[in-house]
C-alpha cells in the first residue's frame, strides 16, 4: 500500500500530497494521458474545461479498471491544462477534487500549458497507480 503524507514543514497543499512512497515488491502502473475524447475520437466539451475534466477522469477510470485498479489507487498525476490564468487552472482542479482524484490524497502537479495534442484539447491527466 502507498504511504502519502503532507511534509509538516511545507506549506500545506490544496488537497494533495507532497510525497508518495510505494514498497518495491508492488506493481505500478504507468498511464498514458487521459484525454477529453469519448469511444468514437470525438472531442467531448469544445471550449469546456469543466466537460473536458470530466471526460478525461472519465477516460481515467476506465483505464485505471482495465488494470484491476481505481481512483483511489492513483499516487501520482501531472494535470495539463491549455490555459494562462490561474483562475482556469483552478476550475480545473475543483473538477478533479470532486471526480475522486484527491483521494489518499496523491501527489500531483498542475500546469498550465500552450497547447496539448488534440485539435481543441484543453485538459490531460497522466497518473501512476500502485496496482492491488
Amino acid at each position: 500500500m502507498a504511504h502519502r503524507m503532507t511534509v509538516p514543514a511545507l506549506f500545506p497543499p490544496p488537497d494533495y500530497a507532497h510525497t508518495a512512497i510505494v514498497e518495491t515488491d508492488r506493481r505500478l502502473a504507468f498511464l498514458a494521458g487521459s484525454v477529453p475524447l469519448d469511444a468514437d475520437g470525438t472531442l467531448v466539451g469544445p471550449g469546456d474545461l469543466v466537460a473536458q475534466t470530466e471526460q478525461v477522469l472519465a477516460n481515467l477510470e476506465t483505464a485505471l479498471r482495465a488494470i484491476d485498479c481505481g481512483l483511489s489507487d492513483v499516487v501520482a498525476t501531472t494535470v495539463y491544462v491549455a490555459a494562462t490564468e490561474p483562475a482556469d487552472l483552478s476550475r480545473v482542479w475543483e473538477v478533479v477534487r470532486e471526480g475522486g482524484l484527491a483521494l489518499g490524497p496523491h501527489t500531483s502537479t498542475l500546469l498550465g500549458v500552450t497547447c496539448l495534442g488534440y485539435t481543441g484539447q484543453l485538459v490531460e491527466i497522466t497518473a501512476v497507480a500502485e496496482v492491488p
